[in-house]
């Protein structure tokens, strides 16, 4: 027997004797779990699931659903590794504690105190706080992402130029006006931690965190460890496993855990190792922060943010008079949950290739319920809510004011209430579908299944908000709970006629982009790499328009929606258009040309700084079949005409693909790398 195995089978030993009784047979607990393991693994994309419950303690549950490997049918077990996305955040929040507790920093004073290399264009910057990184408030855009999330590369770029990229950026907001989700604040502090300790931040928490707790298997993509241990990730057309995916955005979203080490990792956050994180840092790291912006959500809700996390109060534990905290993470292919209850010290992780941290954290709160019950901390699982058709009222008058042209982050829709009724587009990355709302009284329009609630809300900013109350239903999952503002009423904006042709011609038009390294996890998915204009009222894509090649960001949505905002800015080169967002350059698909007909050509990656060279597919390419000879550092992708990946020879290491009508092909690689073309 293994050493893990005797420490399992030792905790297993040591259940409390109402918990040992519950075990006997297999538990609630147990069964919900392989009810909801096996309804993710069948209907929602993962290839892996793992999960431990951890009470005082010892682990009480763990188990793992699929395989870490298909090829070589290796099941998930405890000691697989998955990418934990955002909960990485919690690791650079709790180091970020540990410096104020020995006065190192001071998380009320200015950041530029101690990373005085942090400068923005807009003064405010010097407001900024390392508490306000914790708790989304700094007004930050959000995140730069490029060149962050790579396949078998560790490459440092993205750390190593966001301060610079900043230098020329503005906020969003006064610091400390309202919260919204945003990556870069915790890039910020993983760079603060690093200018006042002189260590990398992967040496601290290895010195500082892992080692004190014996995380043996929490690691960033910068440590040296068995890489076969990572659950293999795949995607929907390739066969074969994607290469290893590298977060190299490590205080937002790069380490790897398990399971079992999330939920010590949890321990921690409760304050149950003071010798690593005090117990009044956990608590301080607890309190509802979500309380200091212009927005307060509902206290049942799945977003109420304390110093890095998600929720200080997540429903549907709220409901029992239970507190639980949470935090979920997704990268492109690994998703994670985490809940704790501090008060009991109770905690469960669950963590998957494939899906999302969604499913994840409904499996997390159902499983978590049924364990409470089986060991008497609850007496009885309340039933999901459930709902009845909307019965419409009369509509008053003066709700027709709230008609207009509203935005959120990359898009606006235009909102007519008539009839009592008003019809939206789909909401929340389409887990609720476009339908029309009915007004059912006291401000309130409902679904048709009576599931969401829509309304609107006048803050003290003076902005006008859509809302969003709704009971998302995962068919065999469950349900969650999500109160959000999805939409924000935009301010008239008439241009003159000059502005408005110049942007008139842009809209519909696509963006590609150059500066994406070819190993990049993006290229699976090209509609990330591909910016599509649309211009509406004086807006573009969400952004306010303000001259013929500029337009900046509207939207000051609290909470999620008004995340990772951008500005645009167009210029021109050698006649063709570029778009530049966040300091990386997209070029016109106008400027994009067809590739080559001929039977051989070559391209080259110019010395320009870009990093790929696209083209589209002809006629007298389409149909014939491509043979690329790549260079050791370049590859190549090819799309359909919808944007489906037809062909990634970073994966798929076949040099030759079948080129589809009006699909894209894209090459990258190093400067002067030089790409042989045959078609046949």
């Amino acid at each position: 027997m293994n050493k893990l195995a005797s420490v399992v089978l030792a905790a297993v030993l040591l259940i409390p004797a109402a918990q040992a009784k519950a075990q006997e047979k297999e538990s609630a607990a147990q069964a919900k779990a392989q009810e909801l393991g096996q309804k993710i693994l069948s209907d929602y994309g993962v290839s892996g699931l793992q999960y431990a419950i951890r009470d005082q303690g010892k682990i009480t549950l763990s188990g793992g659903f699929g395989v870490s490997d298909k090829a070589a049918g290796a099941p998930v077990t405890q000691d697989t590794m998955f990418g934990i996305g955002s909960i990485s955040k919690m690791h650079v929040s709790a180091a970020t504690m540990m410096l104020a507790e020995d006065k190192i920093i001071d998380i009320d004073k200015p950041l530029t105190t101690y990373l005085p290399q942090f400068k923005m264009a807009d003064e405010r910057y010097k407001q900024i706080t390392p508490r306000m990184l914790m708790n989304h408030s700094s007004g930050l855009y959000g995140s730069h992402y490029g060149n962050s999330i790579l396949l078998d590369d560790n490459d440092t770029r993205n750390h190593d130029e966001l301060l610079d990229r900043l230098q020329s950026e503005r906020l969003k907001s006064d610091p400390g006006e309202y919260s919204v989700y945003c990556n870069d604040g915790f890039q910020l502090l993983e760079l603060m931690i690093e200018q006042v300790t002189g260590s990398s931040y992967t040496e601290f928490l290895d010195q500082h965190m892992s080692g004190p707790l014996q995380l043996s298997s929490t690691k960033t993509p910068q440590n040296t460890f068995d890489r076969q241990k990572l659950a293999k990730t795949y995607f929907p057309g390739i066969t074969p496993a994607l290469p290893a995916e590298n977060a190299n955005i490590l205080g937002a979203g790069g380490l790897y855990s398990t399971a079992e080490d999330l939920t010590t990792f949890a321990e921690m956050l409760n304050g149950k190792h003071p010798d690593v994180l005090s117990a009044a840092s956990a608590e301080a790291m607890q309190q509802p922060e979500y309380r200091r912006g212009l927005w307060v959500p509902e206290e049942t809700n799945t977003f109420n943010y304390g110093l890095g996390w998600d929720a200080v109060s997540l429903a549907p534990f709220s409901d029992y008079g239970i507190k639980a905290l949470s935090k979920g993470g997704d990268t492109i292919m690994y998703h994670t949950a985490l809940v704790t209850l501090p008060e009991s010290d109770i905690s469960i992780a669950v963590l998957s290739s494939g899906g999302s941290s969604i499913y994840n954290s409904i499996f997390a709160s159902n499983v978590l319920l049924a364990y409470l019950k089986d060991t008497g901390r609850i007496d009885t699982i309340r039933p999901e809510a459930t709902f009845e058709p909307p019965v419409k009222a009369a509509m008053p008058a003066e709700l027709q004011s709230y008609s207009g042209l509203y935005g959120t982050v990359g898009s606006t829709t235009e909102v007519t209430l008539k009839n009592g009724e008003l019809s939206l587009p789909e909401l929340e990355g389409g887990l609720v579908p476009a339908q029309k709302y009915i007004y059912t009284g006291k401000g309130q329009f409902k679904s048709p299944d009576g599931s969401a609630i829509v309304s609107f809300d006048q803050l003290k900013n003076g902005k006008t908000y859509l809302k969003l109350n709704v009971h998302l239903q995962l068919p065999g999952l469950g349900q969650m709970l999500m109160v959000t503002y999805e939409y924000q009423k935009l301010d008239a904006n008439p241009l003159d006629a000059a502005v408005k042709q110049a942007w008139t011609k842009r809209d519909g038009k696509s963006y590609y982009a150059l500066d994406e390294k070819i190993n990049s996890s993006f290229y699976l998915s090209p509609s990330i790499l591909t910016k599509t204009i649309a211009v509406d009222q004086g807006y573009a894509s969400g952004t306010r328009i303000v001259d013929q090649n500029s337009a900046v960001n509207a939207a000051e949505i609290p909470v999620m929606n008004g995340r990772d905002a951008f500005d645009l800015t167009f210029s021109t080169q050698n006649g063709a258009e570029f778009l530049t967002i966040d300091g990386n350059d997209y070029i016109s698909g106008d400027a994009v040309k067809p590739v080559y007909g001929g039977h051989a050509s070559v391209t080259t990656i110019p010395a320009s700084g870009h990093s790929v060279v696209w083209y589209k597919i002809g006629k007298t390419a389409a149909g014939r079949t491509m043979k690329v000879s790549a260079p050791a550092s370049g590859g190549f992708a090819v799309y359909d005409d919808a944007g489906t990946l037809v062909n990634y020879s970073i994966v798929s290491k076949d040099p030759s693909t079948i080129l589809p009508q009006d699909g894209m092909i894209v090459f990258g690689g190093q400067a002067g790398d030089v790409f042989k073309i045959e078609l046949k």
